[in-house]
């Protein structure tokens, strides 16, 4: 059939790609679009959402991996189909949240989850610790600095109270993204682990000419430090690149193109640690994280370094900050120099934000507080 400019739908096949969103809507959702009231957190991991016209939708959080089973995955849709006719949603911090329009159904859907210990943890709402959103790490990504779902799962362990709890001055939360390429959108979160490689790539000469097209491996390059070169192999002049490793940031993108230009490394990589993120628009406006930890060293299978750090500044944001205060713009009440004396962080230049448009960040008055975390750097 051929082609009508008058009738362009006529003939055309549309079922290629995703359904529309609207087809999987809960019926409660999908009756009152555009007419919620308000919302209730009236425990951790549980929200009442209230409509105009009366109805309720009740939401049960559940905090689940990013990376799953498939036996699991179904397990998910048993319990779905018991107390939620099927309904469930992932969010984008790997939460599940079951709902239903039933306050019975979601007192059996609780209890249920509940009778299947710790596989199912409600909570992940309010002035808690939101589930950590992560990347890829060592499981699947080429480009990876650290593992992902690895660190994840050593400072949950240490953090799980918090998020079943809402006894935090505000939510926090935590992000991983393992490169600095920032897939997992750390950027804005209250903490980031943030992988980061140290060393410029490595170049197998030997093979680059075989497995890499030159000009596509120089052009992927943001800084422009990889030029063509000619060197020696085997007594034969080939073609190949060369690294100007004072301009390399080390994100990886010449290895994307190239897989004969390895950054993995041993003792080159290894965590930073950026706090005070948020998208929230509340109190303040959003701010992006700054970093505070430059380095720490990669030590599986438990990441104690990493681990130690993020439990450190939890705590002392929730000993120190004011109700509903996220943890950047207690720092920044109080001021950054303080916040590293308070968490025992000690202040280097690789803290001072040194990026062409950072203008506004930096001290342009003479309120700089002199703290035990500055000494050394300021003397």
């Amino acid at each position: 059939m051929g082609y009508d400019p008058n009738n362009p739908m006529e003939g055309r096949i549309t079922d290629i790609g995703p359904r529309y969103y609207d087809e999987f809507l809960p019926p409660v959702i999908k009756a009152n679009k555009g007419k919620w009231l308000y919302h209730e957190i009236p425990a951790p991991g549980i929200l009442i959402h209230t409509s105009e016209t009366g109805d309720k939708c009740y939401t049960v959080r559940v905090g689940a991996a990013r990376l799953m089973s498939i036996e699991h995955i179904r397990e998910m849709c048993d319990i779905a189909d018991a107390h939620c006719e099927g309904y469930l949603r992932f969010t984008t911090r790997n939460n599940v949240e079951f709902m239903t329009d039933s306050e019975d159904s979601m007192k059996s859907l609780i209890e249920d989850l509940k009778s299947r210990g710790n596989k199912f943890p409600i909570g992940g709402t309010g002035a808690c610790i939101t589930n950590i959103v992560h990347t890829q790490g060592w499981v699947h990504c080429h480009t990876p600095a650290t593992d992902a779902s690895g660190p994840v799962k050593c400072v949950m362990d240490e953090l799980f109270d918090y998020f079943g709890s809402m006894k935090l001055p505000a939510q926090l939360r935590v992000a991983l993204a393992c490169c600095l390429n920032m897939c997992g959108a750390v950027h804005a979160s209250d903490i980031a682990i943030l992988g980061i490689h140290r060393k410029p790539p490595m170049i197998d000469h030997g093979h680059i000419t075989g497995v890499c097209e030159l000009p596509l491996a120089i052009a992927a390059c943001p800084l422009g430090a990889v030029k063509p070169a000619k060197v020696e192999v085997d007594g034969k002049e080939i073609k190949s690149v060369k690294v100007n490793a004072e301009r390399c940031m080390f994100c990886g993108n010449c290895y994307t193109m190239c897989p004969a230009m390895p950054l993995a490394d041993p003792e080159g990589d290894g965590i930073a640690i950026l706090v005070g993120g948020k998208i929230s628009n509340r109190i303040s406006a959003p701010k992006f994280s700054k970093l505070v930890i430059p380095f720490l060293p990669n030590n599986p299978p438990r990441w104690p370094e990493v681990v130690d750090a993020i439990v450190n500044i939890v705590k002392v944001y929730a000993e120190n900050a004011n109700k509903y205060e996220r943890l950047g713009e207690w720092a920044e009440r109080i001021g950054w120099e303080k916040f590293f004396e308070k968490c025992n962080i000690p202040f280097t230049e690789k803290s001072i934000d040194d990026y062409r448009m950072a203008y506004e960040t930096w001290h342009t008055t003479t309120q700089f507080k002199y703290t035990s975390a500055t000494a050394s750097y300021t003397d």
